[in-house]
């Protein structure tokens, strides 16, 4: 084989590798465009709060991994188009932390072969806490003197504290994250009425654990009025139509970093640190959150 023979191939070989490299790092570039920012909702119409909890970097610099953990609203009306997007994740696992009125009046729709496991985060709650509220919403004045002047804001803060101390928000956080720890119950899902608060402590607890900076948490935890006000916005337009303060549904319907800064506070002030709320308020040892650490970051 001549000198120029071996040239042409090597050449034919390097342009090969070029175009290959090329085609490779335009398909990644692709795949990564496609996929949603940290936090931004999977644009799902009628699930217009379905989240991936992944994406995010840790304060170490450790990506979590995605298509493993998603976070949303009610998932009942679902439109066909959406259950069968709902379908691409590949969910094994539906965990509800909603009342059983709440499940009652709108069952979960899932795709086949998707577990659905109830746990009722509110359970030892008294009637006045949030999940209660919708009703008072259907009479503006009424609602305007029992919730009006920041009282919705205070009837928040307080819920959120239940959120950390309550018994059965203990237990039902503790299936939830015990869960997540098993391979066989993943990817998962999980959700409340509007996938902001009960869904809400959830991510942040666990965004926590994994070490996201609380800037990381809130900017998560904030997200929900980009999804969930304007998917609402008829229902408050008629409130205030009909007399009602427009403040109200909005600081019902959306979230404030009062009402999760209410639930840190409660965690630390009890638990001190994360790791402690895991170990000590539910009962989830070192090992299987180094176990949730281990499954949930990327490895490097």
């Amino acid at each position: 084989m001549t000198m120029a023979m071996n040239g042409c191939m090597t050449l034919s070989l390097i342009k090969s590798g070029c175009v290959a490299a090329l085609i490779a790092f335009t398909m990644t570039d692709m795949v990564a465009a496609q996929q949603p920012a940290p936090g931004e909702s999977l644009g799902l119409p009628s699930i217009p709060n379905l989240r991936d909890v992944g994406g995010y970097t840790t304060r170490d610099g450790v990506l979590l991994r995605r298509g493993l953990l998603f976070r949303s609203d009610q998932l009942n009306p679902v439109s066909e188009a959406d259950l069968q997007r709902l379908g691409a994740l590949k969910l094994k696992s539906d965990f509800d932390l909603r009342t059983a009125d709440e499940r009652s009046a709108r069952p979960d729709q899932t795709p086949p072969g998707v577990n659905n496991v109830w746990l009722d985060v509110l359970a030892d709650a008294d009637q006045s806490g949030p999940a209660q509220l919708e009703p008072l919403m259907r009479d503006p004045k009424r609602a305007n003197a029992e919730l009006g002047g920041g009282k919705v804001d205070k009837i928040f803060v307080e819920a959120y504290r239940s959120f950390v101390s309550l018994p059965s928000a203990k237990a039902a956080y503790r299936r939830l994250f015990m869960s997540l720890a098993d391979d066989a119950n993943l990817p998962a899902l999980f959700h409340c009425t509007t996938g902001k608060d009960r869904t809400g402590w959830a991510a942040a607890a666990f965004l926590s654990l994994m070490g996201a900076s609380r800037d990381v948490v809130r900017q998560d935890y904030l997200q929900s009025n980009r999804y969930i006000l304007p998917a609402y916005k008829s229902q408050i337009d008629s409130f205030v139509a009909a007399g009602g303060d427009r403040e109200i549904p909005e600081s019902l319907l959306g979230v404030k970093a009062v009402y999760l800064d209410a639930a840190f506070d409660e965690m630390t002030s009890k638990y001190g640190t994360i790791q402690n709320y895991f170990s000590k308020a539910l009962d989830i040892d070192a090992a299987t959150q180094n176990r949730l650490i281990e499954k949930f970051q990327e490895q490097k």
